[in-house]
């Protein structure tokens, strides 16, 4: 079993590899728990990766004070990216304020207005992406790969924590003192839009709270659906941190 610190070192020599095979490289914050480490890791050895988040408009208070935070305590600007409003109108108009409830097809169309829209606006002239996303976050994220290409955004995929543990997160948060939302201290593990989580119970996975009205197979946003370079039909592989 790996060390905390070998699992560093592992994270730090993905993070060069991308700078080093592309030059615009940039790294979706979604402010989790696992994206606080990526920050603290990009700040120390890759300053030259910049970094965006997506406001989607239904985020916590506490997530707003992060996003505070992060552009005060370190020196990489966190660009935020924000819903086209005319397309939010649409949703709004067609569906209802809280029409994601209703059906995995309109929340999965909530997502695409409040995430996926903006993802690909913050992606656009890019050369490869960096995610937090962790192999045992998911049943949908078991075939992750370190580094792959994203056909449906048509750029390089890094995901640098690939192999950590929640453990490993948090040790690491603990170590060098790495600010947090602090949703996580009232078991909130996973983060999302508002409405559309809630805190855990004892024993209960970690996603268990995002989107817990539907069936845990269907429960990702879109923001990481791919065509792999060797399938082009569309392959949902995982869910979203961001």
């Amino acid at each position: 079993m790996s060390t905390l610190q070998e699992k560093i070192d592992a994270t730090v020599a993905v993070l060069k590899q991308a700078t080093s095979e592309f030059q615009q490289v940039v790294f979706a914050n979604s402010l989790g728990a696992e994206d606080m480490v990526l920050t603290d890791l990009i700040a120390r050895h890759q300053p030259g990766i910049t970094m965006f988040s997506l406001d989607t408009g239904r985020l916590p208070k506490e997530t707003y004070d992060l996003i505070q935070e992060v552009s005060q305590q370190y020196s990489i600007p966190l660009h935020v990216y924000f819903p086209d409003s005319k397309l939010v109108e649409e949703y709004v108009t067609q569906h209802g304020i809280n029409g994601f409830y209703d059906s995995v097809e309109n929340r999965k169309g909530c997502c695409f207005v409040r995430k996926v829209e903006p993802l690909r606006r913050a992606l656009k002239g890019k050369d490869a992406w960096i995610t937090g996303m962790r192999r045992d976050q998911a049943v949908t994220r078991g075939t992750l790969e370190a580094s792959s290409f994203d056909a449906d955004n048509g750029l390089q995929k890094f995901n640098p924590l690939l192999e950590w543990s929640n453990q490993d997160v948090w040790a690491y948060i603990r170590q060098f003192d790495v600010p947090y939302n602090k949703l996580h201290d009232e078991f909130y593990p996973s983060l999302g839009c508002a409405p559309c989580t809630r805190a855990i119970t004892p024993g209960e996975d970690i996603r268990a709270g995002r989107w817990w009205w539907e069936d845990p197979a269907h429960k990702e946003c879109g923001l990481h659906s791919h065509r792999s370079k060797r399938n082009e039909q569309l392959v949902l592989t995982e869910g979203a941190a961001i």
